[in-house]
């Protein structure tokens, strides 16, 4: 399985290889449109590979849609750690401490062992 995951890996970074290299021509990506930046008198413009911007948005979908996802499950989160600390409690109300065991009595392990020794001349 471990072989399987490593060829797929592979295949994948053979194809964005691929695509990078058949997408190297500079492409310039503008804050604003030609007409807005002459109103406003400011604009800002980058001239990069079509891949780079293309793994930029990627990239930057990835960490937003990351980001949106940790927000939301926030109250999941809450309600979880809610949850586990009721249950500790529960636990530690549930499993009183053992008590001292008298010095000179010997308690039977099983009830059967105790009605034997009851039993006993």
């Amino acid at each position: 399985m471990k072989y399987l995951r490593y060829a797929l890996l592979a295949v994948v970074l053979v194809l964005c290889v691929t695509v990078a290299l058949a997408n190297r021509e500079p492409v310039t990506l503008a804050l604003w449109p030609d007409t807005v930046s002459a109103f406003i008198g400011f604009g800002y413009a980058v001239t990069l590979p079509l891949f780079a911007i293309v793994g930029l948005a990627a990239g930057l979908g990835l960490l937003l849609g990351l980001v949106w996802e940790w927000l939301r499950e926030r109250g999941q989160r809450v309600e979880a750690k809610k949850n586990r600390r009721e249950l500790d409690r529960l636990r530690a109300d549930s499993n009183p401490a053992p008590a001292p065991a008298a010095a000179n009595t010997a308690a039977p392990r099983d009830r059967v062992l105790a009605i034997l020794d009851d039993k006993e001349p």
